[in-house]
């Protein structure tokens, strides 16, 4: 696995990392605790070092339920890897609401501490606030205090309802408020591209996530696909699963072949070819889908032809999760 460094914090991180939403919200279908608990050590043991949680992550009747099973997974391996968590969004108290508060940020925090089992967080995001109405102006001296304490030690911003909060994302790194970014970037949604560029060249580390199009680009999805209810894809028309897959296939088509074995590894790899971007972000849940996608980092770049191509296949961003 080949590290990168993320940015101004000078952490050094795998180029792939470990998304956890999957392993505490049934957003994705249920997970067996031992499948969840194999799933961390199988990324540990593919040479994966970032993992990122969320109290999020969880149930209307537990918040964090994935930072439980990650604290669990890693054990005495803590100091090995990176941890990122976030806060601002709790499933017990409703998924949109959204809790940016001084006070609010300190509790979040030793709450994820316990679960982890740490003592520190490595980066700490903003849960995709939706403005900056949101965020109350004690939250910045407390995010200096958890800084000082040792705590936190670097404050990023995950962004959702992109075209809302980018400018958002840009003061706040201008103002050196964040040090991170954690963005949606695919094959089938590129519309950070130029914010990514931009704050990559000031220093902001770049967290590419959703880069397999909430499993669209995993290569597993066909026509006739059903989703259960409840699961974060069962939103769809069967028309918009057509066109979906379509793409998919059409991608996989171009860019699976010599080394690169599936979509999944097409996709990540795609990602990783832009140099701005710190490490991208595999929410796998089984250990063939991990060994997978770590994969990724070891193979060759692509040709320009190719890039080139795939540049001519995109012609619209497909909304994120």
């Amino acid at each position: 696995m080949k590290q990168r460094t993320l940015g101004r914090t000078g952490l050094n991180v795998s180029e792939v990392g470990f998304g956890t939403w999957a392993l505490g919200s049934p957003v994705y279908g249920n997970v067996e605790s031992n499948d969840a608990h194999n799933a961390v050590r199988g990324a540990l043991d593919s040479g994966i070092t970032f993992f990122d949680t969320a109290p999020l992550y969880g149930t209307k009747d537990a918040d964090g339920i994935a930072e439980t099973v990650l604290g669990r997974g890693l054990g005495s391996d803590r100091d090995k890897v990176t941890i990122a968590t976030k806060f601002g969004r709790y499933p017990t108290r409703g998924h949109l609401n959204t809790y940016f508060t001084g006070e609010g940020v300190t509790t979040s925090v030793e709450d994820s501490l316990r679960r982890l089992g740490t003592d520190r967080l490595d980066v700490l995001f903003f849960h995709s606030p939706f403005g900056p109405d949101q965020i109350e102006d004690n939250v910045w001296q407390a995010l200096e205090d958890l800084k000082t304490s040792g705590k936190v030690r670097s404050v990023g911003h995950s962004i959702s309802l992109f075209d809302q909060t980018e400018g958002m994302a840009r003061q706040w790194a201008a103002e050196d408020k964040i040090d991170v970014i954690q963005v949606v970037y695919s094959l089938m949604n590129r519309e950070a591209e130029s914010l990514i560029a931009d704050l990559a060249a000031t220093g902001v580390g770049i967290v590419a996530r959703e880069s397999l199009a909430n499993g669209f680009l995993s290569g597993a999805f066909k026509h006739d696909t059903t989703f259960a209810d409840g699961t974060i894809n069962a939103r769809y028309s069967r028309e918009e699963i057509i066109e979906r897959v379509d793409i998919a296939d059409a991608y996989k088509a171009l860019l699976v072949q010599g080394d690169v074995t599936g979509l999944a590894q097409a996709a990540l790899r795609w990602v990783l070819e832009n140099q701005n971007v710190g490490l991208v972000l595999s929410g796998s849940r089984h250990l063939n889908e991990i060994t997978d996608s770590a994969h990724a980092s070891e193979l060759a770049a692509f040709k320009a032809d190719q890039m080139t191509a795939a540049l001519k296949l995109h012609v619209k961003d497909y909304p994120p999760a």
